[in-house]
């Protein structure tokens, strides 16, 4: 009787959990894009990846130090990547920042027709055909943007499309924080 009686109270009280984080969730008070990533604070996972418009090009993680940039996942086929792409064409260059752009489980083809339907935003452009670095990074949907720091480390996680709101409230004022950070510290 009692082995019966431990699954069943962790049923129940995982049943309690989930419905109060379902009428959270539909009260408003909570978001699916809330979800805290475990990489903030700590190190871009490391990478060896080619670039999307010249594939003998390979760029690693330090190729970025010393800069704050914008990881920007996207794909051809993913319908909100089109929702923020008016925006990444603008907002990046208006706090001078740098915009890596990762072409995460693509076909270069597709990403080549979608860049010239919709422009080319990206400073640079990392290939990940098959999703391996996806994985490292956490990644469960497109569009996923990570802020990183001066010293390759992910300061905030934006799951979902950038919007103006999410722009002018979370990233831009902390890409403006971290520039002003590196900055000092270059200078001492």
């Amino acid at each position: 009787m009692k082995r019966f009686l431990a699954p069943v109270i962790g049923f129940l009280l995982l049943s309690i959990l989930l419905g109060y984080a379902l009428i959270q969730i539909q009260s408003g008070e909570m978001s699916p894009r809330d979800i805290p990533s475990p990489l903030i604070g700590k190190p871009l996972p490391a990478f060896t990846l080619q670039d999307l418009h010249n594939p003998g090009k390979q760029y690693a993680l330090k190729d970025f130090s010393g800069q704050v940039y914008l990881l920007n996942v996207w794909a051809s086929w993913c319908v909100a990547c089109r929702q923020e792409h008016p925006l990444l064409k603008v907002l990046p260059k208006q706090e001078g920042v740098l915009l890596v752009g990762l072409d995460y489980k693509d076909k270069t083809n597709d990403a080549f027709a979608f860049l010239k339907e919709m422009g080319d935003p990206y400073d640079h452009i990392l290939f990940d055909p098959d999703g391996k670095y996806g994985i490292d990074l956490g990644v469960y949907g497109v569009p996923e943007t990570f802020l990183v720091d001066s010293n390759g480390i992910i300061r905030y996680k934006q799951i979902g499309p950038i919007n103006q709101q999410v722009w002018q409230e979370k990233i831009a004022p902390l890409v403006r924080e971290l520039k002003l950070k590196a900055s000092q510290r270059a200078k001492s």
